[in-house]
């Protein structure tokens, strides 16, 4: 990502030095002007959310509430609808103004909720115009456009970072594909990636405004670069950035679908200690005939050769991976089979998803299980999960790992484990080196080796 402002007909890479919630976690912002925003969801909502406030700022837009929605689960849309109705409660003279996926999909669902202000799509709430309008302009309630008629990335850079441990660059967004059980598309477009120079130039500024760590990210990292001139792909915009940054000191990769992982990311990855030993696999199932019932690109035996040939050129990687419980026509066999890929495919960090239908999407219109079946799927695959947890932070008891500190004294290794380092006091975006000494069954605890090598 470039030093100059990114302009309508030259897209930037989104930005943002911060921390990003998971789906269905809420996030909370107070702008100085009065202007509070709620984010929900994902990685790039929370950049967005960064980009909003700015432009709030700018404005002049005072006394309002944004929320920043997620449109991932039928649960993450009652949750947003839960959320403005408790921005009311707690802000009853505010403006509410609506946006994200849910917005971007369901506007008529927020417009119709009498808490809400105004609902505006997910092109329309990085653009300045739009809250230029809102402060001065006719009071439009819904302002939500075709999303599928976009064709740039990222249109504005975030400036000024605090102190922070992490830099999240988005470098792609939308996608091409169309999962069975998935509404995002509708929500973020189809796929268009961020020009491989506008990426290494900002990624280069973030470094020389001191930060250490930067995680690539977008809605489907692993399709970046068809759209492009050239030949580009993800790998090759990961050795770029290695080559024309060598003072990054780690980089990492959201969330990845193993299939599309092109020879030059596995090079990378396996060749450059840089790259963090740590890949979120966006796997869904374990069984043959969920995945092709879901439209997924992969078998289960394409996951766990994936991993095998992962481990044997980088044998200090960890995996996490996204798996949907109780999806429609999964019988008791097809369910085993992904609690068992957990152990095949050696996964540690999981984010279980109990199957909910969106509304459009054709899983929606297919056989249902009953709901109390997939909520004891759910957590069976998540007490399964919390074992792996258990069972990787015992296996790291001994070992000596590089910790980036986040805040206090809790920092991550490069396989993303939470470590409680157990002296001293240690500033966010310090890289440190620790001995591992033990664990209280959630994260790590180690203790700092001035000097120290990792092994």
């Amino acid at each position: 990502m470039t030093d100059a402002p990114a302009t309508a007909d030259q897209p930037a890479p989104a930005v943002l030095a911060t921390a990003a919630s998971e789906p269905g976690d809420v996030s909370k912002d107070e702008a100085g002007t009065g202007v509070e925003i709620l984010t929900l969801g994902c990685r790039l909502n929370a950049y967005e959310s960064e980009v909003m406030r700015r432009h709030a700022e700018a404005t002049g837009l005072d006394d309002s509430v944004i929320v920043n929605t997620c449109a991932v689960t039928a649960e993450a849309v009652r949750t947003a609808r839960q959320t403005i109705r408790r921005a009311r409660r707690d802000r009853p003279n505010a403006r509410i103004i609506v946006t994200g996926c849910a917005a971007q999909i369901e506007p008529e669902t927020f417009a119709e909720m009498p808490e809400v202000n105004h609902v505006i799509g997910n092109a329309e709430k990085v653009e300045r115009q739009t809250f230029a309008t809102l402060t001065d302009g006719p009071d439009e309630r819904v302002r939500v456009d075709d999303i599928m008629s976009v064709r740039e990335t990222a249109g504005h850079l975030i400036d000024g970072f605090a102190a922070r441990a992490r830099a999240y660059v988005q470098v792609q967004n939308g996608c091409d594909h169309r999962c069975t059980f998935c509404i995002i598309p509708y929500g973020r477009g189809n796929s268009r990636s961020v020009p491989a120079g506008e990426v290494v130039d900002q990624i280069a500024r973030l470094v020389d405004g001191g930060i250490r760590e930067v995680v690539l990210t977008g809605v489907d990292i692993t399709s970046y670069g068809p759209d492009l001139p050239g030949t580009m792909t993800l790998g090759r915009l990961v050795q770029k950035i290695l080559h024309h940054v060598p003072a990054l000191e780690r980089l990492r990769l959201s969330s990845i679908d193993s299939i599309e992982a092109d020879p030059a990311l596995l090079e990378a990855i396996a060749g450059d200690h840089r790259v963090q030993p740590h890949l979120h696999l966006s796997l869904q199932a374990g069984d043959n005939m969920i995945l092709k019932r879901m439209k997924r690109r992969h078998s289960r035996e394409d996951a766990i050769r994936f991993c095998e040939e992962m481990r044997a050129r980088r044998p200090d990687i960890a995996f996490g991976a996204d798996l949907i419980a109780g999806f429609p026509t999964e019988t008791d066999a097809m369910f085993e089979n992904s609690l068992r890929l957990v152990d095949d495919c050696g996964l540690t960090w999981l984010h279980v998803f109990p199957f909910s239908p969106r509304q459009g999407t054709p899983a929606a219109r297919m056989p249902q299980l009953p709901r109390p079946v997939i909520k004891e799927r759910a957590a069976r695959l998540r007490r399964r999960g919390a074992t792996a947890v258990s069972d990787f932070l015992h296996a790291e008891t001994g070992a000596m790992r590089e910790v980036l500190v986040e805040r206090d004294n809790l920092g991550r290794t490069g396989q993303f484990a939470e470590v409680l380092l157990d002296v001293g006091d240690h500033a966010p975006n310090t890289l440190l080196t620790a001995r591992i000494t033990g664990h209280d069954g959630t994260r790590l605890i180690g203790t700092i080796v001035p000097g120290g090598s990792v092994e």
